[in-house]
């Protein structure tokens, strides 16, 4: 039977000679030389073999379809390669079918044992491995046991299995294989040889699917392999799935881009890039119109607004390295079109439509309406495109304001949508708070509880000025006498660890009580209150409440007095507005 798919629809009443084997088993590797994009491990596994350095233990790990089962059963055939008269020794150079290659690559060979650590997880399973490894091979050199997805043993298997592992009889060997290497205990890894198979570049993969085609006798696009090799993202597995997907769906008109597509729900690259440009000018209406229709046509709003962050991303890649990477994936149209945007569209503003970009993917998964969701995202994106940067923003409030005489430099360039701004505002300077206490060392004078409180800090009592400002509603204080009522949950001894601390202190006796009513204020309660009274009289400068405004959801978050101005006094420091170190902190929560 011919391995072309045409031949069986000439001739429909023919029988079938053999079951159709997907393209995914029918081209799986059975040599070193036929993996795709795995040089590395390949070279270091042909100097071991070549060196005599054979470990009894390796652990495969990568993303799915990377080959790391196909990989094993190759090193199984090449621990056991045998030629009658030619070769009789472990080999990486497989040229041709030894006396076990056939059965081992079809997973009926007596000596190598496969497990699904999926479905035998426990200690159990791995007793039998034990059990069982004594015994020499049946007919092969090397006993070989393939064990798929490890990191599914449980702990007691994985602690049952440490011993074999790490010293195993001479004719045995161990090949793990799993896609979440973190999962396998560090126990484990440590007595294996590590691989990490990597994902399999476009070009590298398209050449792999164009062998293929041309081995089935089938057309494909080459636009239609680069879109396979894209939506595969390196699983060569996947890949072949697709396009056994692919030559089904097209039929005898082989594999179109175009049938890709419809296969798959994608949208053209070309509607894609339409659509970036009508939301990067602002053209919402247009915008929104072509993303229903793109949805009409089979589009799915979370892979539209992926297929524009990827856009986004390569014309960002475009900006900064100011070449396009030669990948056989990206059409030449995104080439030209990715040039165009990276030389028109700063480094901001296509950071910020990332940002928008993936919060709007997350938000369609999400959403019980995905293309309301989607439609949302790209509203945001569209009035987010023109904003000015905060230091563009800042120049234009301080030109249109009655600001300060002499403008202090801007804040460099740099810190990207979210920096915080910082304005300082002059404020009337409140009363200076009391000098330090300076009575004599012997009997030291305290005028008020917050004399005390300042004395239980100078002798460095943190518990205490804790307690003292957080759980004390003052209702008395004296000379010698304090009386309080304490918050719901203060320590219960609070009063007598006052007294007895005063008295130390002081050298005096003091009488501290426990009374109820009292609603004063605590001092952190007294503070908070007055820091919220500064915002909220720094909000009503006309200043700040322009820049609230304009950054919808910044919000301020601390008000600083300014250091005082040498040269202006009275009213003249009190007007004047400038950008300085201290004042208030305006946060982007956006």
């Amino acid at each position: 039977m011919s391995d072309s798919l045409f031949p069986i629809a000439d001739a429909p009443t023919a029988p079938l000679a053999v079951p159709y084997r997907v393209l995914a088993r029918k081209y799986r590797p059975i040599r070193f030389e036929d993996l795709v994009g795995q040089e590395p491990m390949v070279r270091t596994l042909a100097n071991s073999f070549a060196a005599g350095r054979i470990h009894q233990a390796y652990i495969l790990t990568g993303v799915r379809g990377v080959g790391k089962t196909t990989t094993a059963r190759i090193l199984a055939r090449a621990f056991n390669y045998s030629l009658p008269g030619k070769v009789d020794h472990p080999s990486i150079d497989m040229p041709e079918l030894g006396v076990h290659c056939q059965a081992i690559m079809e997973s009926r060979h007596v000596d190598v044992i496969e497990m699904d650590a999926a479905s035998h997880t426990g200690i159990d399973d791995v007793r039998e491995i034990i059990e069982n490894a004594r015994y020499r091979p049946v007919s092969a050199r090397t006993k070989v046991y393939i064990i798929d997805e490890v990191h599914m043993l449980s702990k007691q298997a994985f602690n049952g299995l440490l011993k074999t592992l790490e010293e195993p009889p001479e004719h045995v060997k161990f090949l793990f294989a799993t896609t979440e290497i973190e999962k396998v205990p560090i126990t484990v890894r440590s007595r294996c040889i590590r691989f990490d198979l990597r994902r399999i570049e476009s070009g590298p993969m398209i050449a792999h699917l164009r062998n293929i085609c041309a081995a089935e006798g089938v057309a494909a696009e080459p636009e239609a392999l680069a879109l396979i090799a894209r939506v595969a993202e390196g699983s060569v597995r996947d890949a072949l799935s697709l396009l056994d997907q692919g030559i089904a769906h097209g039929g005898h008109a082989g594999v179109t881009a175009q049938a890709v597509r419809d296969m798959l729900g994608l949208s053209g690259r070309g509607e894609v890039i339409a659509l970036f440009e009508r939301v990067m000018k602002g053209e919402i209406a247009e915008a929104l119109d072509l993303a229903r229709a793109l949805h009409q046509a089979g589009g799915d709003p979370a892979d539209i607004l992926i297929e524009l962050a990827e856009f986004c991303h390569f014309v960002t890649r475009a900006k900064i390295a100011r070449a396009t990477a030669d990948d056989p994936a990206v059409s030449e149209i995104e080439r030209e079109r990715g040039r165009e945007f990276a030389d028109r569209l700063t480094l901001g503003v296509l950071t910020r439509a990332w940002q928008i970009l993936l919060k709007g993917v997350e938000d369609v998964r999400d959403s019980p309406r995905p293309l309301a969701s989607a439609e949302m995202a790209l509203i945001r994106l569209a009035y987010a495109s023109d904003l000015p940067a905060p230091e563009e923003a800042l120049r234009k409030l301080s030109q249109s304001t009655d600001g300060p005489r002499h403008a202090p430099p801007l804040p460099p360039a740099g810190g990207g949508p979210r920096a915080s701004m910082r304005l300082a505002v002059a404020e009337p300077a409140p009363a200076e708070p009391a000098p330090p206490l300076s009575p004599p060392a012997a009997s030291p004078r305290l005028a008020s509880f917050e004399d005390a409180v300042a004395l239980a800090r100078a002798k460095r009592d943190i518990q205490l000025v804790e307690s003292l400002e957080r759980e004390v509603r003052l209702a008395r204080f004296e000379q010698g006498s304090i009386a309080f009522t304490p918050v719901e949950g203060a320590p219960s001894g609070l009063a007598q660890t006052l007294a007895r601390r005063l008295q130390e202190w002081t050298g005096e006796r003091w009488m501290v009580a426990l009374v109820t009513g009292s609603t004063a204020p605590t001092l952190r309660e007294a503070a908070e209150a007055r820091d919220a009274e500064r915002a909220s009289g720094a909000a009503a400068h006309p200043l700040v409440r322009k820049v609230l405004d304009r950054f919808k959801g910044a919000r301020i978050v601390d008000v600083r007095r300014p250091e005082p101005a040498p040269t202006p006094t009275g009213s003249q420091a009190d007007d004047e507005v400038g950008y300085a170190d201290s004042g208030v902190n305006a946060a982007d929560d956006g």
